[in-house]
C-alpha cells in the first residue's frame, strides 16, 4: 500500500488524517504538497463555519436580523447539507437546534475540556426511549437560493453545521484529491476513502467500542465512506450534577438516551455515513436495524453488546463526492 503523503492534525475539535497516495494526473501538485493545502482547506472550514467563533460566517447568519442573508458558497453548502439531512432523517438530524445544545451546555467548545465518564453517565441516565422529530419542523423553513446568494431562515432561528460539517468537508477534500491514486480524508470519524489504487488495495478501518476502546471490527473499504457517531466524546458533566452529551432528542431539546450509544456506518458519501449513523443512534436499536440494513453497520448497545447489521466491507463501490464550496 503505498501512501506518498500522511497528515494528521486538530480541527473542528476533532482529529483529522490525511492519507494521499501519488498523482495520476501529469501536472497535479506532489502528494506532500497536496497534504499541506488540504490542511489548510479543512482548517480554512473550521474557522468559518464555527459557532464558537463570533467573526466566522455560521455566527454572522445566526446574528442577522430578517429572513434573507446573503452568504458565501461555503455557507450555503453548509447549510445546504444540513437540510439534506433533515429531509434524509425525517427531520431527527435537525441544524435548528443551536439554541438547545446551548441550553444543554455546549455553548463553547469541548476542545479542552475532558469527557465526563460515559458509564456514570449511562447509570444516571433516564429511561431508555428513541428520539422523535420536532413538530415544528423549523428546518423546512430553511432554504438556499445560489442564484440570489442567500440563505433563508425564520428571524432568530439558529443555525449549526457541525452536525453535518465533517461529513461535508470529508467529501468536498476527496474530490480535491481525485487526481491521486488513492485518498483517506479522516475528518473526525467521517471517513471519505477512494483511487484506483485503495480498490485494488483497500484500507482496514478500525472500529472501537465507545466504553472500552477497543477494537471491535475492522471494516476494508476501497471506496466510499465510513462514519461513526457516538455519545463517548462530546459527554460532560452540568451544573446541576447530572449528564449530557451532544446529540439531542429535537422533540424534547434534551440528550438523546436510546439504549445505543455508538453506530457505524457505510455510505456513498461521508455525508451520507454520517447522517445515517447519527439517524440510527437517535432512534434505538430496532429502528437503527432498519436505516443500517441497506449499507450495513454496526450497532453498539449501552451495555456493551455489539450488533453488526449488513454487508460491511466494501472493496469496491461508487464515492459520491462533493465539489469544494471554498
Amino acid at each position: 500500500m503505498s501512501t506518498a503523503c500522511d497528515v494528521s492534525f486538530r480541527s473542528m475539535g476533532s482529529d483529522i488524517r490525511l492519507l494521499i497516495g501519488t498523482p495520476l494526473r501529469p501536472g497535479a501538485i506532489p502528494a506532500a504538497a497536496a497534504g499541506e493545502r488540504e490542511r489548510a482547506y479543512v482548517e480554512d472550514f473550521a474557522a468559518r463555519l464555527s459557532r464558537f467563533r463570533p467573526d466566522s460566517e455560521l455566527s454572522s447568519l445566526n446574528g442577522a436580523p430578517g429572513w434573507e442573508v446573503q452568504s458565501s458558497p461555503l455557507l450555503r453548502a453548509a447549510v445546504r447539507a444540513g437540510i439534506w439531512a433533515a429531509q434524509m432523517s425525517g427531520g431527527l438530524v435537525d441544524p435548528t437546534l443551536t439554541g438547545a445544545l446551548e441550553r444543554a451546555g455546549y455553548d463553547s467548545s469541548l476542545e479542552r475540556r475532558r469527557p465526563a465518564s460515559l458509564e456514570q453517565a449511562l447509570a444516571a441516565a433516564p429511561p431508555r426511549q428513541g428520539a422523535r422529530p420536532h413538530p415544528a419542523r423549523l428546518w423546512s423553513e430553511v432554504s438556499v437560493h445560489d442564484d440570489r446568494c442567500t440563505i433563508r431562515r425564520p428571524p432568530g432561528v439558529k443555525l449549526d453545521t457541525g452536525g453535518t460539517g465533517k461529513g461535508l468537508c470529508a467529501d468536498a477534500v476527496a474530490h480535491r484529491l481525485r487526481d491521486y491514486s488513492r485518498f483517506v480524508v479522516d475528518c473526525g470519524g467521517d471517513l471519505a476513502i477512494g483511487g484506483v489504487g485503495a480498490q485494488l488495495d483497500p484500507y482496514d478501518v478500525e472500529v472501537e467500542h465507545p466504553l472500552t476502546g477497543e477494537t471491535i471490527r475492522t471494516v476494508r473499504v476501497g471506496c466510499g465512506a465510513i462514519a461513526t457517531s457516538g455519545v463517548n466524546v462530546r459527554v460532560w458533566q452540568d451544573a446541576d450534577g447530572g449528564f449530557a452529551h451532544h446529540l439531542l432528542d429535537p422533540s424534547t431539546g434534551m440528550p438523546a438516551w436510546t439504549g445505543v450509544i455508538g453506530v457505524t456506518a457505510l455510505g456513498s458519501s461521508a455525508l451520507e455515513a454520517e447522517t445515517l449513523a447519527k439517524m440510527a443512534l437517535l432512534l434505538g436499536e430496532r429502528d437503527a436495524r432498519r436505516v443500517l440494513s441497506r449499507h450495513g453497520g454496526l450497532i453498539v448497545r449501552d451495555d456493551g453488546d455489539v450488533h453488526e447489521i449488513g454487508p460491511l466491507d466494501r472493496p469496491h463501490g461508487t464515492l459520491e463526492l462533493t465539489r469544494s464550496a471554498a
